[in-house]
């Protein structure tokens, strides 16, 4: 018995057991080629500048995550997590807003949404979407100050137009995305395209994004049935951030569910979030507010469908 163990080797490790090609890198840049396109037309939208604002958000997001495992005395593992963090909270920023802000945000971001919490895996709100909603409480009127991509004059997005103006903007200028709004969000068409480019390649699944805007466009349907002001289901699909915060930041895998359920409901949640910020709250847009909540709720959706031990009764 001694002689056969010792021709074996055994590593006790934490779960899970199951050995696959898909890392946290690999995940991390499927994301980024998702992103490519959308990224690309934000730079021919708004000019140079925003380069700096990607730039900025991607470098603080890399080193307030150093800093901090360094001053743990933890190592600093290049997963490429953080530099998409980074691109996606440029995204959701004004195309004008001040550099330092950019930094101050993403820093909080990472620091107080993902690193107090351990670190990747253990985060529970998203480290983007906690960075924008640092600035909007601490710089409100920077981050809703918006420009035109045609003349760079100040003016209202289409989500603002709708809640405080009365006034539906095209179809498709909200599809093809030449509208102002943040910087990486106006393209619905766009991010589909890398939405369904991250579906194929299983690196989210399709529920989260689905029962999000199948949820937005039947309940916006609903209440256009009764009141044509409050803009067509199609519209708010299209308008404002849903798309990249359906495909791109519901879908992250640490802050959403795990389970199956678990993840239709959290859609659906953000779904009823959305637009009941949209049409009751003080913001034209909910999508942010919308993630961040169900956040919190994710843990407890995670129990819904839980498969019981063997045994147990």
């Amino acid at each position: 018995m001694e002689e056969e163990a010792r021709r074996f080797k055994f590593k006790v490790e934490i779960s899970p057991h199951i050995v696959s090609p898909v890392s946290v890198s690999v995940m991390m840049r499927d994301v980024l080629i998702a992103l490519l396109p959308a990224f690309a037309f934000s730079v021919y939208l708004w000019g140079s500048p925003v380069l700096k604002v990607y730039a900025v958000s991607v470098f603080f997001a890399c080193f307030s995550e150093w800093l901090f495992l360094k001053i743990r005395k933890r190592k600093f593992e290049n997963d490429f997590s953080a530099v998409v963090s980074g691109v996606l909270f440029a995204m959701v920023l004004p195309p004008k807003i001040p550099l330092v802000y950019v930094a101050a945000g993403i820093s909080f971001g990472i620091v107080f949404g993902k690193q107090f919490f351990g670190g990747l895996g253990y985060n529970v709100f998203n480290p983007a979407l906690l960075g924008r909603a640092f600035l909007m409480a601490s710089f409100p009127v920077a981050m809703t100050s918006w420009i035109s991509p045609l003349d760079a004059t100040t003016t209202a997005t289409p989500l603002g137009d709708w809640k405080f103006h009365h006034t539906i903007w095209e179809t498709g200028k909200l599809f093809f995305g030449n509208i102002p709004g943040s910087i990486g969000e106006t393209s619905a068409l766009l991010l589909i395209i890398g939405g369904i480019y991250l579906i194929v390649r299983r690196t989210i699944d399709a529920r989260i994004p689905l029962a999000y805007i199948l949820t937005v466009f039947v309940l916006s349907a609903v209440y256009y049935f009764f009141d044509r002001s409050s803009g067509s289901p199609v519209f708010h699909i299209f308008a404002g951030g849903l798309m990249l915060g359906a495909f791109f930041m519901a879908t992250d895998p640490v802050t959403a569910p795990a389970n199956k359920k678990g993840r239709v409901l959290f859609g659906i949640g953000c779904g009823i979030f959305t637009l009941v910020i949209r049409h009751f709250g003080g913001y034209p847009e909910g999508v942010m507010f919308s993630i961040l909540l169900m956040n919190a709720f994710a843990p407890l959706l995670e129990r819904i469908g839980e498969p019981k031990a063997f045994g147990e009764v």
